[in-house]
C-alpha cells in the first residue's frame, strides 16, 4: 500500500478521491463490494470479479488504481473498516463477518479463545471488589430481588435468579413473566431492588422497567456492557463493562463473572445465611431425587 497519509480511512472517501480513474470494470467491482461489505471483506479478488462479471484480474487492477500494492492489500483495507469503523456492530452478520475476518490468521477456536481471554483481562482495571461489594450488600438488605434482562442477557438473568433462590433470598426471574409484567411490577416497593442485565441498547421495556422503579423507590442494580450503559434515569449501581472489543466475540463470560463474584461476595457478608440456604436446598433436592425412585 502507499503511504498511510494518502489514502483515506473510509471507503466512501476512496472512491470520491479517484473517481476520475475509474473504469466501468471498476465500478462494477465497487457497486459489489458497497452492496454487501460484510461478504466483500471475506472473499479474494477472483471471487469479486466473478460476481461483478468482470475478468478475473479487474480486482486486482482496482486494488492498484486505488492506491493498494494488490488485491490483498486492498481486502485487508475493506477488513479493517469492517472491525474498526464498523460502528457498534448492530447487525449480526457484520459482528459475525468480523469474527471470521479475524479468525483467518489464528483459527477459528484460537481467535474466540483469545478474544475472551482478552475481555477477561480488561475487567480487572474496570470493575473493583468495592463494585462487586456495593451491589452485595443492596440485595443482602432487600426483600425481594427482580431480575430482568432481554437477549443475550436473558440467559445471565436466569442463572442471577436460580443462584439467588437457592441462597435462600426471594427472587423472581422478570424475563420469564412477561405476560404477567403488569402483575409483577405493581407489587414492587421501596423495599425491592431490579437487577437490570442490558447487552447492547436498552431497550424500551428495560427503560420502562427503571422508570417505575423510580417511581416506586426501589433500588436498582444494572449490569451492562458500554453499549447497554445509556440507562435513564441512571441506576443507583451501575456496573459497565466491555465484552470485547469489535471483531471479537461479545463474551457473555465477562457479565457471567461478575454476577459470579457479586453472589459469592453476597455469601461472604450475609452470616453464614447463603451457606445454611445451600445446605436445605441441597437437603431437599436429595429427597425429592429419593422420592422419585
Amino acid at each position: 500500500m502507499n503511504s498511510e497519509s494518502t489514502i483515506p480511512s473510509f471507503l466512501g472517501e476512496l472512491i470520491k478521491q479517484n473517481s476520475t480513474k475509474l473504469t466501468d470494470a471498476d465500478t462494477r467491482i465497487l457497486n459489489v463490494l458497497v452492496s454487501d461489505p460484510v461478504r466483500a471483506a471475506l472473499e479474494n479478488g477472483k471471487e469479486v470479479s466473478s460476481r461483478a462479471g468482470v475478468h478475473p484480474t479487474s480486482a486486482i487492477r482496482l486494488a492498484r488504481r486505488l492506491g493498494f500494492k494488490g488485491y490483498p492489500d486492498f481486502r485487508a483495507y475493506l477488513q479493517t473498516n469492517l472491525i474498526e469503523r464498523g460502528e457498534d456492530f448492530e447487525h449480526a452478520s457484520a459482528r459475525m463477518a468480523a469474527r471470521l475476518v479475524r479468525a483467518e490468521e489464528s483459527g477459528l477456536l484460537a481467535s474466540i479463545l483469545d478474544g475472551e481471554i482478552a475481555a477477561l483481562e480488561q475487567i480487572r482495571n474496570a470493575v473493583s471488589d468495592a463494585d462487586i461489594r456495593s451491589f452485595s450488600r443492596v440485595l443482602q438488605t432487600s426483600r425481594r430481588i427482580f431480575v430482568f434482562g432481554a437477549g443475550h442477557a436473558q440467559a445471565l438473568s436466569h442463572l442471577i435468579s436460580r443462584r439467588l433462590t437457592r441462597s435462600g433470598y426471594d427472587t423472581e426471574d422478570l424475563s420469564n413473566q412477561m405476560d404477567h409484567f403488569p402483575e409483577r411490577l405493581v407489587s414492587i416497593t421501596s423495599e425491592d431492588v431490579i437487577w437490570l442485565n442490558c447487552f447492547r441498547r436498552p431497550s424500551r421495556v428495560v427503560l420502562e422497567i427503571r422508570k417505575i422503579a423510580q417511581a416506586r423507590g426501589a433500588k436498582v442494580l444494572a449490569l451492562t456492557d458500554l453499549a447497554g450503559a445509556r440507562i435513564k434515569p441512571a441506576p443507583d449501581l451501575h456496573i459497565a463493562v466491555s465484552r470485547g472489543e469489535a471483531g471479537q466475540p461479545q463474551s457473555l463470560v465477562v457479565p457471567m463473572t461478575i454476577a459470579n463474584a457479586v453472589i459469592l461476595d453476597l455469601a461472604a457478608i450475609d452470616d453464614g445465611y447463603t451457606m445454611r440456604s445451600l445446605a436445605e436446598f441441597k437437603s431437599l433436592r436429595a429427597s425429592l431425587a429419593y422420592e422419585c425412585q
